[in-house]
């Protein structure tokens, strides 16, 4: 499989089969993602890889949190506090893209809730990667850190493995620190689903849109 290849087939997939990772697999991914840039060789990207016993530990915590309501203090502002133009437009049509394909109403609160409660389960993948970096680290490194990211989904999808990267979990900072005794004083940028797609999986069956080229470039010549 060629990279452009790899590009066009990965997508976030929010259902697995349940079948372990071979620990190998995990390790050539990590493995081949370090070569990622990152300026001046920082190489800011810290992983917790959390299987087994800890993560069903972890995501039983993460999601009575959610349930009940309750929300950490974050490590930084993910989405912008005010939405605009296009962005508002795409973020709705995402929503609504899924919830039409899984023909949930948007009078149906307890589907969706249930819905959105998968995400602190890492959709029930046998792997949940997340990702922290030391808190005096700057924007850059969270651009680095994108392209350490994009590398591993590109890698799992080489290794037929499935991925959803997911800032859901970045919503509970302080309560994945704990669980894992990770240190508190860490920034958790983000997290990932791992495993095998569940090709049977309606929720798996939608993709969202793209916008062409010349929509967001311009050539100067």
């Amino acid at each position: 499989m060629n990279v452009i290849e790899a590009l066009q087939q990965r997508q976030s997939i929010r259902a697995f089969l349940n079948k372990e990772v071979e620990e190998d697999k995990i390790n050539t991914i990590l493995s081949a993602a370090r070569y990622a840039p990152s300026g001046t060789n920082t190489q800011p990207w810290q992983v917790a890889v959390v299987t087994g016993e800890t993560k069903d530990k972890l995501q039983t915590e993460l999601e009575t949190n959610f349930r009940k309501g309750h929300k950490d203090k974050v490590d930084y502002q993910y989405y912008p506090e005010k939405w605009i133009e296009p962005y508002k437009s795409r973020r709705v049509a995402c929503g609504l893209k899924m919830y039409s394909t899984l023909k949930i109403e948007r009078e149906d609160k307890q589907r969706q809730l249930d819905q959105w409660a998968a995400n602190y389960r890492a959709f029930d993948a046998p792997v949940m990667l997340l990702f922290f970096m030391d808190n005096c680290m700057q924007t850059g490194s969270f651009m680095d850190y994108g392209m350490f990211l994009q590398s591993i989904m590109l890698a799992a999808v080489d290794q037929g493995l499935a991925t959803c990267p997911q800032a859901s979990l970045a919503e509970y900072p302080e309560t994945i620190k704990t669980v894992l005794n990770y240190p508190q004083d860490s920034t958790l940028v983000c997290g990932m689903a791992l495993g095998y797609e569940d090709k049977t999986a309606l929720i798996n069956s939608y993709r969202t849109e793209r916008e062409p080229i010349t929509s967001f470039c311009r050539f100067y010549k």
